[in-house]
């Protein structure tokens, strides 16, 4: 059974729109976005002239002040802080809707601020009938436009404007019911306390704010709104707020490639990624450190960057672009000499400097023999760690195939969109060729300094089509290596990198092989890295392959992957798929959801400023049903929401778009902050292929 598939049109904020214009009209799927609210955070404690954090109220009071009532007494909000009240102020009542106990009850009570009223139900305001009414109703607000909101055991019932009722439950979207509080916005949405986070309907979304990424703590106590639409919210760890700053995509952008810059460059050469914190969301003291994937990640930055300067031609996108080439080119001629030098060609992980801690003392033969007890495929080498010519860097082996996915996808971006003068040309043209002449001479494998493949960089025919220990890879891989030999030909114009692919195809069924890319059950399932892989091999094969059928091939496979894909709104996967389809299948039998194209901008509207590592769970929620299939899964529970799509992203952590959408409880202790890479590299694409025009 797969996951339910609601076909909602997407509004993205009342801010995106099919507009008419010169570029619209080259590419009518274009999706026109201005300024739209971006969502902020802030924390109010003691520090910040709080009596006590054990927050009971916040309200509005007669002279329009922001105040709290505290277990220590009241404050009110001043100068971006709080004094202590010279004396106490009767709080604001709640709207407290008393419901009839008894058939033929007549009168309903509503507490407000204006006191009690008595209301008939024959009146009108109220049905007659009782079916939306049971003991416990409490918590009611008015909107802008006159509808009437209140909370039950059962849900959120609206009584609308028109006279209709309407049932908010779980399998409308509510993600919580244990509401707690309750206030309207001048901008027409509604916002609700829980137990468990806050909740905020526009008329159209639910958006869950739950975790230390929105609030001090998720029990929300109280709520208010003030009338520029921020929502305050009443703690035991004091007060909360979400304010709405007006923003673009470009100035998010902007403000991520600042972090970069700031935060995320490692050694001389600036390999990006996440970094660790002494102190959890406090970035005054942060530590860098190596992965298994410095250079795939560094790649995909360098990619969003290859994207920047094609749509922008901005000279710091290329500047920042060129360093990652260097950096990437670096891992290939670190491994050239020292210690125990490579095969030509053949390009590290990570490096490390030779001054600090020797990471062969733990990563090393004997833990590999621990692994290989588990994996008989792991490979056991030594030293794990190399040493470089000039015994000023460690760097690692065993590179994996999803570190070549991410070079060949960048390389082919450096070289045509950035590398514009001969010699920047002849630079990648060198280094590409290496790398491509290595995996052809080596039987289409990468070859570590031992002379033996590596664990997962394994394209050989003998392995992927008569060994059934790879029959899980023989798609992806097959997929890869015809991509990075595509992309080969394309840069250095040798054929000799077509004919291996050509040997592929026709001697081993490699193109064939594509067509199930992905061992899998059904969305959610698999292993997500995978994914992330093959949409970057996609894009290449479909871009350099000239024989129509063979791209028709590629296009199929991509169609049924994407299919697959598709309930977990991802932007990049979505203009992938898109910038294929629309610029090259030239049958039209493929064709794009406009649906994806909004849901991908959608998710970098959403997008938050905030990338420390706080903990979300959603594993609770109402609007979440469970996943059918849970082949690979590595634990934890994992779900959909009821219109079929996956959590998004502002209410969920993840460093890379190789993490589990599906894994309904992520992050940790905010002791981590991720780069924003994994927004850029969508972003720039989809305004380099005009799926996003600002203005």
């Amino acid at each position: 059974m797969k996951p339910t598939r609601i076909l909602l049109t997407v509004i993205i904020i009342a801010l995106l729109s099919v507009a008419p214009s010169a570029q619209d009209a080259q590419n009518p799927q274009a999706i026109k976005i201005s300024e739209f609210p971006q969502e902020m955070r802030e924390f109010y404690t003691t520090a910040n002239g709080l009596p006590s954090n054990d927050v009971e109220r916040i309200w509005i009071d007669n002279d329009d002040n922001l105040r709290v009532s505290t277990s220590q007494g009241q404050a009110i909000f001043e100068n971006n802080g709080w004094r202590k009240a010279e004396s106490d102020a009767p709080a604001a009542p709640r709207i407290f809707v008393q419901v009839p106990m008894a058939k033929g009850t007549n009168v309903i009570l509503v507490d407000g601020k204006k006191g009690r009223m008595a209301v008939d139900l024959h009146s009108g305001l109220f049905p007659p009938s009782e079916q939306h009414w049971e003991e416990g109703a409490k918590y009611g607000a008015i909107d802008k436009d006159g509808n009437f909101w209140m909370a039950g055991p059962r849900g959120v019932v609206c009584r609308k404007n028109d006279h209709t009722w309407h049932l908010i439950t779980g399998k409308e979207g509510l993600p919580c019911n244990d509401i707690t509080s309750m206030a309207s916005s001048l901008d027409g949405s509604v916002w609700f306390g829980t137990s468990k986070g806050a909740i905020r309907y526009d008329g159209k979304e639910w958006r869950y704010r739950q975790g230390l990424r929105w609030l001090p703590d998720d029990e929300v106590r109280d709520v208010a709104v003030t009338v520029d639409n921020s929502a305050w919210f009443a703690t035991k760890a004091g007060v909360g707020v979400i304010r709405f700053q007006p923003m673009t995509l470009a100035q998010k952008a902007k403000f991520y490639e600042d972090q970069i810059d700031k935060f995320h460059r490692r050694t001389e050469y600036e390999y990006v990624l996440e970094v660790a914190l002494d102190k959890p969301g406090d970035t005054t003291v942060v530590h860098q450190h190596d992965s298994d994937n410095d250079g795939l990640w560094t790649a995909m930055y360098g990619a969003g960057e290859c994207f920047a300067y094609a749509a922008t031609k901005n000279p710091q996108a290329k500047d920042r672009a060129k360093k990652a080439f260097c950096a990437l080119k670096f891992l290939g001629e670190v491994t050239q000499g020292g210690s125990n030098p490579a095969p030509k060609g053949f390009v590290a992980r990570s490096i490390l400097p030779t001054s600090g801690q020797n990471p062969n003392d733990n990563d090393n033969a004997e833990r590999d023999r621990n692994a290989n007890r588990r994996d008989s495929l792991w490979k056991i080498i030594e030293p794990r760690w190399p040493t470089s010519e000039d015994g000023k860097w460690y760097w690692k082996t065993d590179t994996s195939s999803d570190e070549l996915d991410g070079h060949f996808f960048f390389y082919a971006l450096y070289y045509d969109l950035v590398a514009e003068t001969p010699e920047e040309k002849e630079e990648v043209r060198a280094h590409v060729g290496a790398l491509a002449t290595h995996l052809v001479d080596h039987d289409f494998c990468l070859v570590d300094h031992d002379g033996k493949p590596t664990r997962w960089a394994v394209y050989s025919p003998k392995s992927l089509n008569l060994d059934p220990r790879w029959y899980a890879e023989r798609g992806l891989n097959s997929l890869s290596i015809l991509s990075y030999l595509l992309t080969a030909e394309h840069i250095t114009g040798d054929s000799k990198y077509a004919e291996a692919a050509d040997r592929l195809v026709t001697e081993h069924g490699y193109l064939q092989n594509t067509l199930v890319p992905k061992i899998q059950a059904g969305p959610g399932t698999g292993n997500q890295s995978d994914d992330e892989m093959a949409f970057m091999c996609y894009y290449n094969a479909l871009k350099y392959e000239k024989d129509p059928q063979r791209k028709a091939l590629f296009f199929r496979s991509l169609w049924m992957y994407w299919r697959n894909e598709e309930p977990e709104m991802c932007p990049l996967f979505n203009f992938i798929f898109a910038a294929q389809v629309s610029g090259g299948d030239s049958s039209q039998r493929f064709r794009v959801n406009p649906r994806a194209l909004e849901e991908a901008v959608d998710q970098l509207v959403r997008f938050p400023l905030d990338r420390f590592s706080w903990g979300h769970t959603n594993s609770h929620r109402l609007d979440v049903l469970p996943l059918p299939f849970q082949q690979g899964s590595r634990g934890g529970a994992k779900g959909y929401r009821v219109n079929g799509r996956v959590i998004p992203v502002d209410e969920r952590f993840f460093n890379h778009w190789n993490t589990d959408p599906w894994s309904l409880d992520t992050g940790g202790n905010g002791g981590e902050l991720a780069d924003g890479a994994v927004f850029l590299l969508p972003y720039y694409m989809g305004l380099y292929h005009g799926f996003i025009i600002e203005g």
